[in-house]
């Protein structure tokens, strides 16, 4: 029996080694090439880059999707620089827009329909849902703003993202559990990662608190009715209440019955709060990767176990612990890791450092560890 044939080497494969290399001068000095890293169809290139990579990557990005491929680069342990060629070149795409139509439409139909039996008082009432406009009108913006901020800010960078996804939620006290955008495609460094990360809480804030600010001076006070329900404090409403009111609320036996643009507003700072979590794909994530690297993932298990009390102070509470259980669950489950740019060595500017500083101070600010308690008189 005559022995196998050795496999034909695949000169395809090295043409493209050759081509990505010719690409690479005057960019990048290469001391070693390893083929199929770190899965099979990539190509490893390390060496020393030769210019500054937040000015140089634009180009080498060119050069590479001339060849169907398209540079990572990071740097590595021992000092050197690594250009990985994957074998894919990131498109915007069509979107299909229609899915995202008939979303909003459903979400537009359930916000009403909690609005309308946010503040009925009769059954005949919380079934007239076009009552309901003032909550849906103002959630609707909110979490429009968030997710737009996102998608220009994404487009600018020329990131492939899809149009918003709101999700309808009727049997709920928001009347939805949000929207999101989808990314098609990695940034290419971490200033553009930032960029899109703060364009969303940033942008959903500056309707948020008008709108919280003008629903609470439109709201009543009055005493606050043995064991039901009221919204948690967060320190940013807590302000927001004392400069419309003049007094920490609740106190007195008395609190804000809120009407439903003010709690639009409300929802809208919580939802803020939550996307800040400083934790693998939300927001918070995204700025805390773009700001501390790889460290950044040191805040995930402190996020987890201060979650955790939550959840112990809340039933010493008696007030409800079943959002940051499923909290937890989530960023176990997905969590863990972040969003890693194209080109990971450049840092922020110092304005953009300021600015992520900040961004991450509102998560402290928005963020409402008790959202719904219960209030003895």
């Amino acid at each position: 029996m005559e022995a196998p044939l050795p496999p034909e080497p695949d000169t395809r494969l090295y043409e493209q080694v050759d081509a990505l290399r010719r690409e690479l001068d005057g960019l990048f000095a290469v001391a070693d090439t390893t083929l199929d890293f770190p899965n099979k169809g990539y190509i490893r290139f390390r060496g020393r880059l030769l210019c500054d990579p937040t000015d140089c990557y634009g180009e080498l990005r060119r050069r590479f999707e001339r060849y169907g491929y398209t540079p990572m680069v990071t740097a590595e342990d021992d000092g050197r620089t690594s250009v990985v060629a994957l074998p894919v070149v990131f498109t915007h795409g069509r979107t299909r827009w229609i899915i995202n139509l008939v979303l909003f439409l459903l979400t537009i139909a359930s916000t009403l329909y909690v609005g309308a039996g946010y503040d009925a008082t009769t059954q005949a009432e919380a079934l007239q849902i076009w009552r309901g406009w003032p909550f849906a009108a103002s959630i609707l913006l909110i979490l429009g703003a968030h997710e737009m901020g996102h998608y220009f800010a994404a487009r600018r960078h020329d990131v492939p993202v899809t149009l918003p996804f709101f999700i309808p939620m009727p049997f709920s006290y928001f009347g939805t559990l949000g929207a999101f955008i989808q990314l098609r495609g990695p940034a290419s460094n971490r200033r553009a990662l930032f960029d899109v990360a703060v364009a969303g809480p940033l942008a959903g804030l500056v309707f948020a608190l008008p709108l919280l600010l003008y629903g609470l001076a439109t709201s009543d006070l009055g005493p606050i009715a043995p064991g039901q329900l009221f919204e948690g404090n967060s320190i940013l409403y807590l302000l927001a209440k004392l400069v419309v009111f003049g007094r920490v609320l609740p106190g007195n036996g008395a609190d804000v019955y809120l009407n439903q643009v003010a709690w639009a507003g409300w929802v809208g700072l919580f939802v803020t709060g939550l996307n800040l979590l400083p934790v693998g794909q939300l927001d918070g994530g995204h700025v805390a990767y773009s700001l501390l690297g790889e460290r950044a993932g040191r805040l995930f298990w402190p996020a987890i176990i201060g979650l955790a009390l939550i959840i112990v102070y809340s039933w010493l509470q008696g007030a409800p612990a079943l959002t940051w259980g499923l909290w937890i669950v989530l960023l176990l489950a997905f969590g863990r890791y972040h969003a890693r740019p194209l080109e990971d060595i450049s840092g922020l500017d110092p304005r953009r450092r300021a600015l992520g500083v900040l961004t991450l101070a509102l998560f402290f600010l928005c963020f409402v560890p008790l959202p719904l308690v219960a209030i003895a008189r």
